[in-house]
This record gives C-alpha cells, structure tokens and sequence, in this order.
C-alpha cells in the first residue's frame, strides 16, 4: 500500500478525512471559547489566567463562590447596593431567617430569571440551593471533578486518535517528529486532567493545566493544518509518494 498517504489518497477519502477535521476544528474551537466564558471569568477578568485555574479548581477560600460570582461574571447583574447586601449575608453565613422575609424576594428579582430555567445552575427559588453557594468557595467538588475527569479523558481521546490517525499518513515529516505531535496530545491530555486534581490539593500546580491545554492544542493545530495541506495542496503538484511510514525514516 505504497499509494496509502494523505497525498495520494483518492477524492473521496480525502473529502471524509477533511469533513471530520473541519468539523473537529470547529469543535475545538468552540471547546476554547466555552472555556473562556467559564474558568476565563472565574477572577471577574476576560481572558484564561492562574487566578482563573485557581478559582475553578481550588477556589477562592476567602468567600464564597455566591460571592466570587456576583463579583466576576455576575457583577452586571444587580446593582452594587444589592450585591453588597447578598454578600454580607453570605460571609454572616446565610442565615435562613433572613431569606422568607428579605432575600427570597431580592434573588427573585435579580437571579431567578436563569437560576430557575437553565438546567445545570443551581435553582435559586429554593433556600437550599442558595444555601449550598453561599458557603466558602473550595472549588471543585471531588464528585464533579470525577464525573469531568473521566468525561473529557474518554471523549477527547476519542478525538485525538482519529486526528492523529489521519495525520499519520502524512509525508515528508522527521519520523521523530511524527512520533512526537501523535504522541504529545494524549501525553497533555492526562497532564491536563491530572493538574485538576493537584490544583484542588494545592493551588501551586494550576500552571500545568495551562501547559496541558497549551500542549495538546498546539499538537493537535500542527496535525490538523498539515493533513489538510497535504491533502488539498501537496497533491496538486502531481508527484506520486511513496509509503507513508518507511519514507520519513
């Protein structure tokens, strides 16, 4: 199968590869930015930082996370006086005396329009609820951290083969080099996850969930836009290619 590489490959193959890469793109790029409306407002600030992975995964002990979200990403969601006024209530522990008379109307007026609707958030018509995120802020529970850990291993993998697959039929690339950009995605996926479970323990270890995002996006961006090429361009020029493996030796 000397004919077998992503140059030489015929029409309709090459059009199946290149709609799964297109689509994986696009996919990947709605991952990052699904990221940077998240974990990237996590410090109230745009864009991903330390603060960020820190506040996600370890969180932000000295208040709550009811607190650290009315003053990140839901700070234009009430005016000050009345954020000021959850807060308070918050850091004297939420007391359940105050909320029948007082702050059950407050969070129906500023909170309840997606609190109550969106599946996935916590329902804030319910004391409990309320109750439960106005408690200080230690991140991650180890339940969630479980159920995305073992999500996003399986589902990624599942990305990152078929990805590196396809590459693995390109040509003219260093055999050591093709080794390396198949090989770093899986190897930054498990750095990635791994990082979320230190960075609970201890906030010291969030640079590595940056290294491992950085990581696999870069080896996985090297192999998507050299098998597109080598698809689509390196084969205009007409030159048969030899085996894809035994060639880059």
């Amino acid at each position: 199968m000397d004919w077998f590489n992503l140059p030489n490959l015929p029409t309709p193959v090459k059009v199946l590869f290149s709609g799964y890469l297109l689509v994986i793109g696009v996919g990947l790029c709605m991952a990052g930015l699904q990221i940077m409306l998240t974990h990237g407002m996590a410090d109230g600030k745009i864009g991903l930082s330390k603060d960020d992975i820190v506040y996600s995964y370890y969180g932000d002990r000295s208040g709550s996370r009811l607190e650290g979200m009315l003053n990140g990403a839901m700070k234009d969601k009430a005016p000050p006086e009345v954020r000021l006024d959850i807060i308070k209530w918050a850091r004297e522990g939420a007391p359940e005396a105050e909320w029948e008379p007082h702050f059950k109307q407050v969070f129906a007026q500023h909170c309840v329009m997606c609190h109550s609707n969106v599946p996935g958030i916590p329902n804030f018509t319910h004391f409990d609820e309320v109750k439960k995120v106005a408690k200080v802020n230690e991140g991650a529970s180890i339940e969630s951290l479980t159920r995305v850990s073992h999500i996003h291993l399986f589902g990624i993998a599942f990305i990152f083969f078929f990805m590196s697959l396809i590459f693995s039929f390109a040509v003219n690339v260093p055999r050591k080099l093709k080794i390396l950009a198949i090989a770093f995605p899986f190897a930054f996926l498990i750095l990635d996850v791994l990082s979320w479970w230190l960075t609970k323990l201890n906030p010291g270890f969030a640079w590595l969930t940056i290294i491992g995002g950085l990581g696999y996006s870069i080896a996985s961006t090297f192999m998507w836009f050299t098998s597109m090429y080598q698809m689509w361009i390196l084969s205009r020029n007409g030159k048969v290619y030899g085996n894809a493996w035994e060639a880059d030796l």
